[in-house]
């Protein structure tokens, strides 16, 4: 059988509160085994940029990357958060290495086509078939921990800016043709929530049928839509379990003892 590996992606209000985050980082830390962590950061990044002047432009809720932007989200991301992630685990004898999409040329991606909408510098993941999986084989050989951030590289000499729950999968499913691949997203809540009023009303598990469902329903927060298609997509093409659930449970739901939200086929 494959070596057992661990995709985590981190968001939400985790990376915004120092408790929340040193919490999470002591118990990814203690996972046992191969794993990989994804970080966010965008609303750092705009706080940071407000203070600089730079008000955040947004359309359907996503972030337009203009070249100041890019700067932006490169410092943030490829700088402040990666390395403070870096050195904190450090701190709990995790030999992390901080990486974007354009290190060891990792993840490939292109700029996205401009149809109705100019998102500027954001990038669309090429395929998972294009990420330098036996570079990321030979760190986990040797004990370290790879720590991405949201960007990738277009190959002509340019960052992009990257959506981190895409980056998340799109590395799950290329791993999974070498490792048992598990993918979980972490935020805040104890899951994804039928009611985004009421922090109980987790839904355990999900199905591509049930999903469809409450999207025509308008239920599900529009947010977590994207997390979502993302984690069909990684089961589709070989990932072995998606999780979406809380960052202060990690351990209990690697180890079994906490569900958060299961996605299933």
């Amino acid at each position: 059988m494959s070596t057992k590996l661990n995709v985590i992606k981190i968001g939400g209000n985790v990376l915004d509160n120092v408790d929340n985050l040193e919490r999470f980082l002591t118990d990814f830390a203690l996972l046992p085994g191969l794993k990989v962590l994804v970080h966010g950061g965008g609303t750092i990044a705009s706080e940071i940029g407000k203070k600089m002047g730079m008000e955040p432009i947004m359309i359907n809720g996503r972030r337009v990357t203009d070249a100041n932007t890019l700067h932006l989200v490169t410092m943030v991301y490829g700088g402040l958060l990666n390395k403070n992630l870096v050195a904190q685990l450090q701190a709990r004898r995790c030999n992390a290495l901080g990486l974007t999409g354009a290190d060891a040329n990792v993840i490939p991606a292109h700029k996205r086509p401009v149809k109705d909408i100019d998102y500027g510098f954001v990038g669309d993941v090429e395929s998972p078939d294009q990420v330098n999986v036996p570079f990321l084989a030979s760190l986990a050989q040797q004990g370290i921990v790879p720590v991405f951030a949201a960007l990738t590289h277009d190959g002509e000499g340019n960052l992009l800016n990257t959506n981190a729950d895409t980056i998340a999968s799109t590395l799950a499913v290329a791993l999974s043709r070498q490792f048992e691949v598990n993918l979980m997203y972490c935020f805040e809540k104890k899951g994804v929530l039928l009611d985004v009023h009421d922090a109980t009303s987790v839904i355990h598990h999900l199905q591509p049928g049930y999903y469809q469902e409450l999207k025509d329903k308008g239920v599900i927060f529009a947010g977590m839509l994207p997390k979502l298609d993302n984690s069909f997509a990684a089961l589709e093409q070989g990932v072995k379990a998606v999780v979406i659930g809380d960052a202060a449970d990690i351990l209990d739901i690697v180890e079994g003892r906490k569900a958060g939200t299961r996605i299933t086929l």
